[in-house]
C-alpha cells in the first residue's frame, strides 16, 4: 500500500492550496481518510477526515470553515482543498487511510500513512 501525498508549497496568507492523495495498492472505497499536519515542534494533529462513501466530514475547530476534504473514490484519491490560509497552518501535510467505517482525527487509527508533503504559509 502507498500513499502520494502533493500540493504542498509556499503561499501567501489568505492564500489557497489543494492537497491531493494518491492511494495504490487498495481500493479506496474501502478505507476511511484522513489529514494530519505536523509543525516543527508540535505533535500530529488530525485535521480533518472522510469516510468511505465521503457523506461524513470531519474538521478540527482550527480549519473548519477553510478547509474542505473530498475523495475520488474511481481515482483512488482523496483531496484537502485549503483557502484563507494562516502562517499557523505551516506544517507537513499527511494523508493515512483505515478500513475502519469511522473516520475519526486520531492518528492512532491509521495504519497506512503518506510521505508528507510541506506547506509554508508567509506572513
Amino acid at each position: 500500500v502507498q500513499l502520494q501525498a502533493s500540493g504542498g508549497g509556499l503561499v501567501q496568507a489568505g492564500g489557497s492550496l489543494r492537497l491531493s492523495c494518491a492511494v495504490s495498492g487498495v481500493t479506496l472505497d474501502s478505507y476511511a481518510i484522513a489529514w494530519f499536519r505536523q509543525a516543527p515542534g508540535k505533535e500530529r494533529e488530525g485535521v480533518s477526515s472522510i469516510n468511505r462513501s465521503g457523506v461524513s466530514t470531519y474538521y478540527a475547530s482550527s480549519v473548519k470553515g477553510r478547509f474542505t476534504v473530498s475523495r475520488d473514490n474511481a481515482k483512488n484519491t482523496a483531496f484537502l482543498q485549503m483557502a484563507s490560509l494562516k502562517p499557523e497552518d505551516t506544517a507537513v501535510y499527511y494523508c493515512a487511510i483505515d478500513r475502519s467505517p469511522v473516520a475519526t482525527l486520531e492518528k492512532g487509527q491509521y495504519d497506512y500513512w503518506g510521505q508528507g508533503t510541506l506547506v509554508t504559509v508567509s506572513s
